[in-house]
């Protein structure tokens, strides 16, 4: 098996073969940030076929500055956040109940000691929710997250402090 860094110079010479396998490589891991992204498997499913798609129109553009993992996780954090701003019903959708409880069963059957966190967390806008999953779960900068979602570092910052907040307003409602 090729490591990640050789595999990316060949599909950027366009290897088709090796690219498949970088995808093939990513592609749980890309599942699991988009269903964490969407909270709905379907859309998690949508954004990585997207994601793959953009990935293999533009491989030529990625520079290998970072992980090609990390380069998916900005594409599919791009693609959620513009499907979010071009859909008023988008923004309906993720609060509606049946939404919630959906994903609540979803992420219950792996996180059992958590789940009103993560139905905290489904309540967030995803311009809040993206950079705490990125943060927070993955572990990413505020200067990686500003440079994956194209955003200045400040407005990840308060995206972030606001996004902290209202998770904690919401899991002290849950407890009482």
């Amino acid at each position: 098996m090729e490591d990640e860094p050789k595999l990316v110079q060949h599909a950027i010479r366009g290897d088709t073969g090796a690219l498949s396998e970088l995808l093939r490589r990513n592609y749980v891991f890309l599942y699991q940030y988009a269903l964490k992204l969407t909270m709905d498997r379907n859309r998690a499913e949508d954004i990585v076929q997207e994601t793959a798609l953009k990935a293999i129109e533009h491989i030529t553009l990625f520079q290998g500055g970072s992980k090609f993992s990390t380069w998916l996780i900005s594409i599919a954090s791009r693609l959620v956040i513009d499907k979010a701003r071009r859909s008023k019903r988008e923004r309906r959708w993720l609060t509606e109940e049946r939404y919630t409880r959906g994903f609540r069963f979803e992420v219950t059957s792996r996180l059992d000691e958590w789940p009103d966190a993560v139905e905290a967390l489904a309540e967030l806008p995803e311009h809040h929710r993206v950079p705490i999953l990125l943060k927070y779960y993955y572990g990413y900068s505020q200067e990686e997250i500003s440079e994956m979602l194209k955003v200045p570092t400040g407005t990840i910052k308060s995206r972030l402090h606001a996004g902290i907040k209202r998770l904690r307003e919401e899991l002290r409602g849950h407890e009482q």
